[in-house]
């Protein structure tokens, strides 16, 4: 391989900055010390810090290496030879930061927004060996614009059909397959010839398996929640192991932020980035928005993200899932972790660290780990303070006794860390599913990786209006009833990739909770006439089994999941919610207005996503600046 610099260096880049009076001595020097604490490429810090623009370093970076420098995307397609560029990965380009262009006698014209790196030369020796190398300098935005029009049709492909190409069988794309469109079919006929024969009998038995469902369920998620207490004694990671960190060796981390007509609330996780304790330049921050989305863009701009923001515009088409941009954004995705915060998300200063820290001492058998969830705006009113304590409870509780117990865990929308190349390499997230988390933390444990949590809490804006809440809800209630539709096509395979307690607890957590919504107003409404009336019509399909267990589950049931939430209460300190906690049985009937429209929508819409508003609360945010 021809040297990739022809020519030597003639002074250091901090002294071109200065001689052009881009920067101050003084912001020189604060840049230095922050490289000397951080590590990294000295202009790209001055970037992120806000002093230089994008164009000015990467001009500057050229001038350094004397290397010429283009910038436009329609100037950067006239040099690039489409035949020669269609015979490389373009994930692979992107990560690399380069375009091989065209090919000139022996030489190759290779545009980068990172020349001399290592990976670039370790890149030329594996397909340009006996070449010379020229390179031409570009900026990163320039680089991805280019990429993404030139292989547009390939990532849109990839990133609706991807998880299809790889996995069909684990795809939402499909609704309903034909095994079980047969047995619904069979069980329907079944019923309905019970009726016929013996309709007592017939509903006797439905009964009793409703109430088993009822009992399994109720019981499942308080054993979970307690083997969840006993994270209460531990900190999976403490202070002392994040101050002891050294900075220098902390990888680059992904941030993917879809967004979709949020303006209002873009300016909260900006602020939020810009308070994590992280290096800045090691943090790639990438807002996914969608074509017809100009106001956000707009909103975007003008609260003036670093250098580190990039705003990557997702191609119309369908689905248009957030699971979709997801995917988009992988493509561009630079860092060794990556996580997604939506919009109007305020994590905790030290999470990423708390992040990298976690894989450090998992192992290589983790592809994920999640921090927990809760709520700025608790206080609001009703619905905001019963969604406070039923995610308190989910995530302080539920999530660490799955993992305790080495089950399954169905991840939240935010805040879940991950291993990049293990993410890509099980196809990521399936833009057809509408809650595309949960699918991917049980589709990874059955690829045989381990997902984790951390003790760390990103805190979010909870639904303050109704039918806002019924649209959400209706949304995760949906994904619930594909994810489970998908992984029990095939119950052998459910049995072998995550063993039989594993197959248990994705029964009875991802179909037994829809399940239970869609059937507690009947048996809320049987309960209500019999006490109102004290009518014995339903007593012969109610026998003494039935009786016992539907008083269980009335008595017991209902006390278990008040109990649940008071230890919620006492976890986060929420002490002003505790009366809230025996409404539970009605923050129920709630979900089960939610889960019929999402049965609705499972066979009239399957795919389609229900938007959340957010940006409404009336409750002023501030920043939290611990852990």
């Amino acid at each position: 391989m021809v040297s990739v610099l022809e020519e030597p260096r003639k002074k250091k880049l901090g002294e071109i900055f200065l001689e052009k009076g881009l920067i101050a001595k003084d912001q020189l020097e604060e840049a230095l010390f922050y490289q000397e604490k951080y590590g990294g490429r000295l202009g790209w810090i001055l970037s992120t810090l806000g002093y230089i623009k994008r164009v000015d370093f990467v001009k500057v970076l050229s001038e350094h290496y004397n290397l010429e420098f283009l910038l436009g995307v329609e100037n950067i397609i006239k040099l690039i030879d489409e035949d020669l560029l269609n015979a490389f990965d373009p994930l692979e380009l992107s990560k690399l930061e380069l375009i091989p262009a065209k090919e000139e006698a022996d030489t190759i014209l290779i545009l980068t927004s990172n020349p001399d790196s290592l990976k670039l030369k370790e890149f030329v020796d594996r397909h340009f060996k006996n070449y010379k190398i020229k390179q031409i300098a570009i900026t990163d935005l320039d680089l991805v614009k280019t990429l993404e029009t030139i292989f547009k049709d390939k990532y849109i492909d990839i990133t609706v059909n991807g998880l299809f190409y790889l996995t069909p069988y684990y795809s939402a794309s499909i609704v309903f397959s034909k095994g079980q469109v047969l047995f619904m079919a069979i069980v329907l006929y079944v019923f309905l010839i019970g009726l016929y024969v013996n309709a007592i009998f017939t509903l006797s038995v439905l009964m009793l398996l409703i109430q088993l469902i009822y009992v399994s369920s109720i019981l499942f998620k308080f054993i979970v929640s307690v083997a969840g207490a006993k994270s209460e004694m531990t900190q999976y990671i403490t202070g002392e192991e994040v101050s002891s960190l050294k900075e220098k060796d902390l990888p680059v981390y992904t941030v993917l932020v879809p967004v979709y007509k949020e303006p209002e609330v873009i300016h909260i996780l900006i602020d939020s980035l810009k308070n994590m304790d992280y290096p800045q330049n090691k943090l790639d921050v990438i807002l996914l928005l969608e074509e017809d989305d100009e106001i956000t863009l707009k909103a975007a701009k003008e609260n003036k993200p670093p250098s580190n923001w990039r705003f990557l515009i997702i191609p119309n088409s369908i689905p248009k899932t957030k699971p979709k941009a997801c995917n988009y954004g992988l493509f561009f995705a630079r860092g060794k972790y990556l996580t997604i915060y939506d919009a109007e998300d305020i994590p905790e200063k030290d999470q990423l660290k708390k992040a990298v820290l976690a894989f450090k001492k998992g192992g290589e058998r983790y592809i994920c780990f999640q921090a927990a969830l809760n709520y700025f705006n608790a206080n609001e009113n009703f619905l905001t303070k019963m969604f406070t304590l039923e995610y308190s409870y989910w995530f302080d509780y539920l999530l660490p006794g799955l993992f305790n117990l080495n089950l399954p865990i169905p991840l939240g929308g935010t805040s879940n860390h991950f291993d990049t190349e293990k993410l890509r390499e099980i196809g990521a997230w399936d833009p057809f599913n509408t809650t595309e988390d949960a699918d991917l933390g049980v589709r990874a444990f059955q690829r045989g990786y381990k997902v984790g949590v951390i003790n760390s809490t990103t805190y979010e804006e909870a639904n303050a209006r109704l039918r806002n809440w019924i649209r959400q809800r209706s949304r995760w209630v949906k994904g619930y009833m594909q994810t489970f539709l998908v992984h029990s096509r095939n119950l052998k395979r459910l049995y072998k990739s995550v063993s039989f307690k594993g197959s248990m607890s994705f029964m009875l957590l991802i179909g037994g909770t829809p399940f239970t919504f869609l059937l507690s107003p009947w048996m809320w409404l049987m309960f209500i006439i019999w006490l109102l009336i004290k009518t014995q019509i339903f007593q012969p399909i109610f026998p003494s089994i039935v009786l016992y267990l539907a008083i269980f589950n009335l008595l017991i049931g209902n006390f278990i999941g008040i109990y649940l939430n008071l230890l919620a209460v006492f976890k986060r300190r929420l002490y002003n919610l505790l009366p809230y906690c025996f409404l539970n049985p009605v923050y129920w009937l709630l979900h089960s207005r939610a889960s019929y429209k999402a049965l609705y929508e499972l066979f009239t819409k399957p795919f389609y996503w229900q938007k959340t508003q957010h940006g409404i609360t009336k409750h002023k945010i501030d920043l939290f600046t611990s852990s």
